[in-house]
């Protein structure tokens, strides 16, 4: 008897040898037949989909987890449009809080609001509280002069770290503007953040995934570093897990500072790594440690980005490296021997070159055939890089959403020459790569579907076209959120298409993505999401929508 049994379904599959079925069949958490091979099984429970729409479920090749889940409980300021609405939400913010406690806010925008959040007014708005107010793209923050005290700034007895910068007015007075690992003078202050703590963001952050159809994400950067939390905070995971409370399959990369030197025996050729020697591939596959990460440049939104040629408009800046270039090489290298995959994070085509070295080097140092390294974000592709990816066979991670969120002053810091080079997509897979989807949440909005959507149009919020070029079908949107997001995983044998033998990950939709207006994509309702064949979101509102025979199998969240 089968465990759950989906009939009069409209089922894409994103498995070409049966693309499309009517019914499916899940047993012991996998799916184990389609149409006529499972169509007259009894099954314990029986879900009449009623014509809605089934696909894989979404996975997210990049996201970060745990900061999203925090910042559902901070002062949002995604929204704001001026300066003074910064500093109003932080004067309210405070005036509900303790005279000692910090105002914590996240998600501000300066391209928006015309400049950062000075030190001074948000002395006065946060009535003297430590303010600290984190940057959308998470490469940069404003904080108060109290913040400034208390990290030793102001009286200059710390210096700025290397990697970051502590902006400076012509007086050379701090403004309260900290780029890149100054930020580091921030979190040395409130981290490490308590385990429970995390665990109770991740729980809050995997439930409005799954309502978002995600059955898999990538954590891309935990414990020590840009945006760790903690340098156990593989431990809220777990946590999260034993809750209940992890309603998505996790992937985690481990961020770069967290390896050092391992005294292995001379023939294992592990050099760096983490302790006992764990490394990509660890776990399970609910909970697992994917790829070191390596954060290699900044932001295109805060021109931090490493660049070839200079911004436009940006006094001929070029960028900022987060390490001294050869020693990060080094690191890329030495982590490759250990057996990792690696996660490079480069913007800026300068720092892409950087990347394709390292990559090249390490494999022509240590051969490992379908490693499958990746390059976070690559986004300013030149087109002489593209057949180098080809080469040497390096995963392309772009965020096809950021097109819309911030596309605009993207493409204002990168001229017209530039743009159609921004954040690729068919370039990549003319040239035989695979994009997998993401989104870098909560730098962007983070649904599967906006991000679809994003990759068809490539529109921006004022209606531009940003790199007409690069385009791609519907089809080819939702294979980037499936199949081929589970492929830069090394898990397409077991998920990302509706294939028996595969997980039962999988997604009820009110319509099909592939066949409606590309411009109602990001609109389409997730009725239901299950994974392993557990309902893990939609289960008190499937009945209004398909007739539900039997107990609804559900995870125990």
């Amino acid at each position: 008897m089968l465990d759950l049994k989906l009939v009069n379904a409209r089922i894409r599959t994103v498995d070409d040898d049966h693309p499309r079925a009517h019914a499916l069949g899940v047993l012991h958490g996998r799916i184990v037949g389609l149409d006529a091979t499972v169509a007259d099984l009894p099954a314990r429970t029986t879900v009449d989909c009623r014509g809605a729409v089934v696909v894989p479920g979404f996975g997210d090749a990049h996201n970060h987890m745990a900061w999203f889940g925090q910042s559902l409980d901070e002062l949002d300021l995604s929204d704001a449009g001026t300066l003074e609405q910064v500093y109003d939400a932080v004067a309210r913010r405070a005036a509900a809080l303790p005279a000692d406690a910090w105002v914590v806010g996240s998600g501000y925008d300066d391209t928006v609001m015309g400049g950062h959040p000075h030190r001074e007014a948000l002395d006065r708005a946060g009535g003297g509280r430590p303010v600290w107010l984190k940057h959308r793209s998470g490469h940069m923050c404003a904080v108060s002069g109290e913040v400034l005290r208390l990290a030793g700034v102001l009286d200059g007895a710390t210096a700025d770290p290397e990697g970051g910068v502590v902006v400076r007015d012509a007086s050379g007075v701090p403004t309260g503007l900290l780029q890149e690992r100054a930020q580091s003078l921030v979190t040395g202050l409130v981290m490490p953040y308590p385990v429970a703590e995390l665990a109770d963001a991740i729980g809050r952050a995997s439930a409005v995934y799954a309502s978002e159809g995600l059955t898999q994400v990538t954590e891309a950067g935990i414990g020590r570093g840009l945006i760790g939390r903690s340098p156990v905070e593989a431990a809220a995971y777990q946590l999260a897990r034993e809750r209940g409370t992890l309603r998505t399959r996790v992937e985690l990369m481990v961020a770069a500072d967290n390896l050092h030197p391992l005294d292995a025996h001379h023939d294992d050729g592990i050099t760096t790594g983490i302790d006992l020697g764990l490394r990509s591939g660890f776990g399970d596959d609910r909970l697992r440690i994917g790829p070191m990460k390596i954060w290699l440049d900044g932001s295109l939104i805060g021109r931090t980005a490493t660049v070839t040629e200079p911004f436009c408009g940006h006094d001929h800046s070029t960028g900022v490296y987060q390490n001294d270039p050869d020693e990060m090489r080094r690191l890329v290298v030495a982590a490759h021997r250990a057996g990792w995959r690696i996660a490079a994070h480069a913007i800026g085509d300068a720092a892409v070159d950087l990347a394709l070295d390292a990559f090249d080097e390490a494999r022509r140092t240590a051969p490992r055939p379908g490693v499958r390294h990746r390059i976070e974000h690559s986004g300013v592709v030149r087109p002489d890089q593209l057949k180098r990816y080809a080469e040497l066979e390096v995963t392309p991670v772009p965020q096809a959403h950021f097109l819309y969120a911030v596309g605009d002053t993207m493409a204002e810091a990168l001229g017209p020459e530039r743009t159609p080079w921004m954040y690729r997509h068919k370039s990549f897979l003319d040239h035989g790569l695979r994009v997998p989807g993401s989104s870098d949440r909560p730098v962007a909005p983070g649904a599967p579907l906006l991000g679809m959507q994003s990759m068809v149009e490539r529109l921006s919020r004022d209606g531009a076209v940003l790199g007409p070029d690069e385009r791609v079908t519907a089809e080819q949107a939702l294979r980037a959120y499936t199949i081929d997001a589970a492929w830069a995983g090394h898990d397409e044998d077991r998920r990302g298409s509706l294939t028996p033998g595969k997980l039962a990950d999988l997604v009820l939709l009110s319509d099909d993505p592939v066949e409606i207006d590309s411009g109602r994509i990001g609109a389409i309702d997730v009725l239901a999401t299950f994974v392993a064949g557990e309902c893990v979101h939609g289960a008190d509102s499937l009945g209004t929508v398909a007739s539900v025979t039997g107990p609804l199998p559900q995870a125990g969240v």
